[in-house]
C-alpha cells in the first residue's frame, strides 16, 4: 500500500476522532448546564427506615411533577439519593459524596443527629439544605446561611407537652426519659425546661441506650418511684418496646412523646399498649385542602401518604418557588429569598421562614393513638398551644 495513502487516512481518522471528541464534550457541557442537581439524604435503611421511605417517595414524586412543569428556570432536575441509615458517621460520608456530585439543594437529613453535623459540610460546599425532620434548635440557631426546616422545633414541642402535663398531672409523679440522641435528649430537655416554668420537677430523669430490647430495669425504677406520667424523647423503635413492656409489667402510667412516634411502626411495635399514647405534632396536613393535589399525585403513584411524605414533597415545592422568586439557581441567593418573608404555598399549607430558617408561627398539637375498627389511628386530642382557641378538626389518617 502507498505510504502516502496511509498517512492521508490516518490524518482523516485523527480529524474525525478530534471532531467526535469535541462534539461529545460540547454535548456533555450543554447537558450539564441544562440540569440542576438536587439531593435527598435520609434513613433509607436502618432503624428509622419508615421515615426514610416516606421522604424518598415524597421527593421523587414532587421532582417528577416539577420536571413535567419545566424544571427550575427551564433546566431539568436530576435527583441524587443517598442512604444515611440514621448513622451520623455514615451521614457525614454521604454529605461529602453529595458535595462531590455538585448538587445545589439538599432535602434532608431526617434526624437532628445527622442534619446538624452535615449542615457544616453543605454550607462549605455551597449547598442549601432543607430538613423535613430535624427539630433540635441547634440546627438553625448557629446562624449558618444554608439551614432551613419545614418542621417545628423541640422547644415548641416541649412547651406544648409541658402545658398538657401541667394541666392534667400537676400533682402527679412525672418521669422524663430520652434515648441520648440529639433529637431525643433535646426533646426531653425542652420538656423538662418548660415543666420547671410550671413548678414541676420530674421525679425520674433517665437516658436509655437505643437498640436495647429489655427495659425491665427502667420499668422497675419507674414503678419504685410510683410514676404516673412518662414523657419520652426519642423515636418509635424504643418507645414501642417500652410501652409494651410497661403494660406487661403492670405499669399503667400515661405515656407521651414527640413527632418521632407519628408513624404506623409505633403501634406495630407497641401492640395494644399503643392505646392512648400521646404525641405532639403539627396540624395534620393530610386532612387539609392544601394537600389535596399532592395527595392525588402521590396516590396516583401507588403511595400511601404520611406526614413525612408531605413534608418532603413540600420541601421540593419550596425550592421551586424560591428559585422562581429569586430568579436564580445560586443557592445563597435562593437562601436570601427564603428569608425574605415570602409566603410559600405548599402541601403543608402556607408559611414563611424567619431569619434563622425556621417556619414562622408553627404550633404543635396533641394527638393520641387510638384503636378504631381494628387498627390504630392517630387522632387529634387537644390544642394547648398558643392557637388553642382556634377550632381544630384534625382527624388523622395514620
Amino acid at each position: 500500500m502507498n505510504p502516502s495513502i496511509c498517512l492521508q487516512r490516518s490524518a482523516l481518522g485523527a480529524r474525525a476522532l478530534c471532531y467526535f471528541s469535541l462534539t461529545f464534550w460540547l454535548f456533555f457541557l450543554v447537558a450539564a448546564y441544562s440540569e440542576v442537581c438536587i439531593g435527598v439524604a435520609g434513613p433509607f435503611s436502618g432503624p428509622h427506615v419508615a421515615f426514610g421511605q416516606q421522604m424518598r417517595q415524597g421527593v421523587e414524586v414532587a421532582i417528577n411533577a416539577l420536571n413535567m412543569r419545566g424544571g427550575l428556570l427551564g433546566k431539568s432536575v436530576v435527583l441524587f439519593q443517598e442512604d444515611d441509615a440514621s448513622d451520623p458517621r455514615q451521614g457525614v460520608s454521604v454529605a461529602h459524596k453529595l458535595a462531590a456530585q455538585d448538587i445545589s439543594f439538599l432535602i434532608g437529613h431526617y434526624g437532628s443527629g445527622l442534619s446538624i453535623p452535615t449542615s457544616l459540610i453543605y454550607a462549605e460546599s455551597n449547598i442549601l439544605q432543607i430538613s423535613p425532620g430535624a427539630t433540635n434548635p441547634v440546627y438553625t440557631d448557629r446562624g449558618l446561611w444554608n439551614t432551613f426546616r419545614i418542621i417545628g422545633r423541640d422547644d415548641d414541642q416541649g412547651r406544648i407537652a409541658a402545658a398538657y402535663i401541667a394541666k392534667y398531672y400537676k400533682n402527679k409523679n412525672i418521669a422524663v426519659i430520652h434515648d441520648r440522641t440529639p433529637y431525643g435528649k433535646g426533646l426531653a430537655d425542652a420538656a423538662q425546661q418548660f415543666l420547671k416554668q410550671h413548678n414541676l420537677v420530674p421525679v425520674v430523669y433517665e437516658g436509655i441506650n437505643p437498640g436495647e430490647k429489655d427495659y425491665s430495669a427502667l420499668i422497675s425504677k419507674l414503678k419504685a418511684a410510683h410514676i404516673d406520667f412518662v414523657y419520652y424523647g426519642g423515636a418509635y423503635n424504643e418507645l414501642g418496646l417500652i410501652a409494651r413492656q410497661m403494660r406487661e409489667q403492670s405499669l399503667t402510667a400515661a405515656l407521651m412523646s414527640g413527632d418521632g412516634i407519628m408513624s404506623p411502626e409505633f403501634p406495630a411495635l407497641a401492640g395494644p399498649a399503643a392505646q392512648g399514647v400521646l404525641m405532639t405534632f403539627p396540624p395534620d396536613a393530610v386532612t387539609q385542602a392544601s394537600a389535596k393535589a399532592a395527595i392525588q399525585n402521590l396516590e396516583s403513584h401507588g403511595i400511601e401518604v404520611g406526614p413525612v411524605t408531605l413534608a418532603a414533597y413540600a420541601a421540593v415545592e419550596v425550592i421551586e418557588q424560591a428559585v422562581r422568586g429569586a430568579n436564580s439557581l445560586e443557592p445563597q441567593v435562593v437562601a436570601q429569598f427564603l428569608r425574605s418573608g415570602h409566603i410559600f404555598q405548599t402541601a403543608l399549607g402556607s408559611f414563611s421562614f424567619d431569619e434563622k430558617g425556621d417556619v414562622k408561627n408553627l404550633d404543635y398539637r396533641i394527638y393520641r393513638w387510638e384503636m378504631i375498627n381494628g387498627h390504630f389511628e392517630s387522632k387529634y386530642a387537644e390544642d394547648v398551644g398558643k392557637n388553642a382557641e382556634a377550632k381544630n378538626e384534625d382527624k388523622g389518617r395514620l
